[in-house]
């Protein structure tokens, strides 16, 4: 265990003694629980029992919503990626994740056996983290967001996780995150060789079922076979 205070979060068991996990990071101004109902939703025919957990980001003031308090990742200071980036708080969050992290290995969940998944902010955040963690994951999900720090990721991104398979989502009208700032992210990691699972669908800055299915393929596919 790090020595990190844990995020105050929520839990889903699919089933008792889980032996996988997924670690689910919401979008900017929710919390844990925009995410927990999905779970039922999700076909894991096939796959152990899994813990689904659910963090509460902290609130923090957000520049680009006029320094108003709300749950966030990071500090937002420009649309779209323009301008100066809040790296001071990416890497808070990547530490509080980690140690969400390191609490499912305690409870004895092998990393490969974890996913990390989140949704625009929290995608931004699963990415970060997952890619320069330094042990390797069973797979991140990233759903309507971005790279936050994409110039670093060359440099950063640990062999370990070199190819863990990525799953990118993201709606092709999206106007909060633009698809294109999604599909230069995905670029930036086909170029370096990771093994990227893009889909693109006809929404907006949400989910839809056909997403959710996928995602369903995607866990039953990264996390080991009952």
């Amino acid at each position: 265990m790090t020595d990190t205070p844990l995020l105050p979060h929520l839990t889903v068991e699919t089933a008792s003694a889980p032996t996988a996990a997924v670690i689910w990071l919401h979008g900017l101004g929710a919390d844990g629980h925009d995410f927990a109902g999905l779970v039922p939703e999700l076909d894991l025919r096939g796959c152990p029992p899994i813990r689904f957990i659910f963090p509460h980001a902290p609130s923090i003031p957000v520049t680009i919503n006029n320094g108003y308090v709300m749950p966030a990742w990071f500090d937002i200071l420009g649309m779209n990626g323009q301008g100066p980036k809040d790296e001071a708080g990416i890497r808070r969050s990547q530490t509080q994740i980690h140690a969400l992290i390191a609490q499912e290995r305690a409870r004895g969940i092998a990393a490969e056996h974890i996913v990390l998944a989140g949704f625009s902010q929290g995608c931004a955040m699963a990415l970060h983290t997952g890619l320069r963690l330094t042990e390797r994951l069973a797979g991140i999900v990233a759903l309507s967001g971005f790279l936050p720090l994409p110039e670093t990721m060359a440099t950063e991104r640990h062999p370990a996780n070199a190819q863990t398979p990525v799953f990118m989502a993201h709606g092709s009208m999206d106007p909060v995150v633009r698809v294109e700032r999604g599909t230069a992210s995905r670029d930036t990691l086909l170029a370096l060789g990771q093994p990227v699972d893009w889909h693109s669908y006809p929404m907006e800055h949400s989910l839809c079922a056909e997403e959710v299915a996928d995602i369903s393929a995607f866990l039953r596919r990264v996390l080991p076979k009952t």
